[in-house]
């Protein structure tokens, strides 16, 4: 029995330090930037938009990609700040 239990105690905690835990702390980090976005910044989007904010609502971002053309983003797609101009 313990021949058995030990290994698969053993790939579990591998598994868990290899793949769950750092899937976690991504998550969070991302989270806490998108609670963290502000006017003004450059964000790029998951579908490739880049622009600045100009506009936050709760789960809606206004975001200028062009000289007056603006578009309305959810914010779970918003994947990171953009490089700067």
């Amino acid at each position: 029995m313990w021949t058995f239990m030990a290994p698969m105690v053993l790939m579990v905690v591998i598994f868990y330090f290899l793949l769950i835990r750092p899937q976690q702390k991504k998550a969070k980090e991302h989270r806490n930037f998108l609670e963290n976005l502000k006017k003004g910044d450059r964000i790029i989007t998951t579908g490739g938009l880049c622009g600045e904010i100009v506009n936050i609502q709760d789960q809606v971002l206004t975001v200028e990609i062009a000289d007056k053309v603006r578009v309305e983003v959810g914010r779970p797609y918003i994947a990171g700040f953009a490089p700067k101009k």
